[in-house]
């Protein structure tokens, strides 16, 4: 989360004054709850609507894994600034910003004549969202000085993710029955409310933070890069000129961003930072928890309604018990990490991804739908208790001056893992009849690659000690 000064004790005030502050406090969290709550039904609400998407606009799997990852993308890689950007323009100015671009990109992609079109508005609705987060959070810090009540509304900033995640599953098939494109129109009226309720709350102060172009762009070209390999690797192979130029790009780009991070005065995310073993082992666990999650969703939203028949509505309700159930979790992974340390609710959330999607790949075709959705539960709860933990974790071992930043690492990473999944699951249930078989294969890949982090998570505890003795005594 960014990290923002508080703001100094003001006299007390009487009068219309006192009145215009009071509502003003008021506003502003309404505002953040609004837009934060629609960036993460957007998430979702996009999954169930794929096939109607391909229906409506045509294109191959390699178009709807863009219409995913265009959104996924642009999210990454401009978490990685966004926090800079914020203290840049102020918290108010960035979120208000970010909020009009999400919802004016919403209006055009459901008014996109064809996929290209799309997949360019998703994109800068990822941007958008990107600008919406880390903005949110820091307008309630500036809103609220006081720590308890900051600390209230904080929690209720998290009711509308969790609130945002049930609903966009259920939304996303009610919507589509009637017409695809409402699942982004959708996203105006409670985008225009926020606006207007933003209007009331006081100009945030901007601060001359310098910005890293040099770090932005070659990130943003480096994740596109791999991704567009990825996608269109599975598509028509690895050897095209296409791909391996896309590969070539992808390591140009990111060895200039590493060189830019090392030597640039400002860089957006310093490799002490990155060199930390705590910040490093955390990446790579969030990267595997987004792989199995993400790609999960994307392969399931279209097996139940290719292989199973269902239409998007009873799709979106087969995912619901999961989402419920992983917004009941926030809570729990707090009060597990303070008895025990994150680490516990963090290895318990793996196990439960692990058996879950293990479970799942066994699971025979012919099995009952029913089976499917009890079977995407622990992989939907154990998801929120690792992810709430991990979060915790990261921003308890940096200093609170890098708070913001290591909260962007930790995001993008989570953020890549989800766009890589969706590019290689995608392209491993591309054929139709072999889609069973590489939904199984994808399953397994999952599972796998969450596996691997286990052992990195055990580490967790020791080297967060460990650093921060060596902290201390330095």
């Amino acid at each position: 989360m960014p990290s923002t000064p508080q703001a100094p004790a003001r006299p007390a005030v009487s009068g219309p004054t006192a009145a215009a502050t009071a509502t003003g406090s008021r506003a502003a969290p309404a505002a953040v709850l609004l837009g934060f709550f629609t960036i993460t039904l957007d998430a979702l609400i996009v999954n169930v609507a794929l096939p109607s998407i391909r229906d409506g606009l045509g294109g191959g799997m390699s178009g709807l894994q863009w219409v995913v990852d265009g959104y996924t993308l642009a999210f990454a890689a401009f978490l990685l600034s966004a926090g800079s950007i914020s203290d840049r323009i102020g918290a108010r100015q960035a979120f208000a910003t970010g909020l009009a671009l999400f919802t004016a990109a919403s209006v055009a992609c459901g008014l996109a004549p064809g996929l290209g079109v799309l997949v360019a508005a998703r994109i800068v609705q990822g941007v958008g969202a990107a600008l919406v987060l880390p903005s949110s959070l820091a307008l309630l810090r500036e809103t609220f000085p006081d720590p308890a009540r900051r600390a209230k509304a904080i929690a209720l900033w998290g009711v509308g993710g969790s609130v945002g995640s049930a609903a966009g599953p259920v939304a996303g098939g009610l919507l589509t029955m009637a017409d695809w494109r409402l699942i982004f129109f959708v996203n105006l009226p409670v985008g225009a409310a926020a606006l207007l309720l933003l209007r009331r709350a006081a100009r945030s102060p901007a601060r001359p933070t310098p910005f890293d172009w040099t770090g932005q762009v070659t990130a943003v070209v480096a994740m596109g890069a791999l991704t567009f390999a990825a996608i269109e690797g599975g598509a028509d192979g690895f050897t095209t000129t296409p791909v391996l130029v896309a590969l070539a790009v992808t390591v140009v780009a990111a060895s200039v961003f590493v060189i830019a991070q090392a030597r640039g005065r400002h860089p957006m995310t310093p490799l002490p930072l990155l060199r930390s073993r705590v910040m490093s082992l955390s990446s790579a666990v969030g990267f595997a928890l987004n792989v199995a999650f993400y790609g999960m969703i994307f392969l399931i939203g279209l097996y139940l309604q290719q292989t199973r028949g269902l239409n998007p509505l009873a799709t979106g309700i087969a995912f619901l018990p999961m989402a419920l159930t992983a917004a009941a979790m926030g809570p729990a992974a707090a009060r597990l990490a303070n008895r025990f340390g994150a680490r516990t609710p963090i290895v318990l959330g793996q196990v439960l991804i692990v058996g879950g999607l293990l479970a799942m790949a066994a699971m025979p075709a012919t099995a009952s739908v029913w089976l499917l959705v009890v079977l995407m539960v622990p992989i939907g709860s154990g998801g929120a208790l690792a992810v709430t933990a991990l979060t915790a974790l990261v921003l308890e071992s940096v200093p609170t001056e890098r708070a913001g930043t290591a909260g962007g690492v930790l995001n993008t990473s989570r953020q890549t893992g989800g766009a890589l999944a969706v590019a290689v699951f995608g392209a491993l249930v591309a054929e139709p009849s072999g889609f069973v078989r590489g939904l199984r294969i994808s399953l397994l890949i999952a599972a796998a690659t969450v596996l691997v982090t286990v052992a990195a998570t055990l580490r967790l505890r020791a080297l967060s000690a460990r650093e921060d003795h060596h902290g201390a005594r330095a």
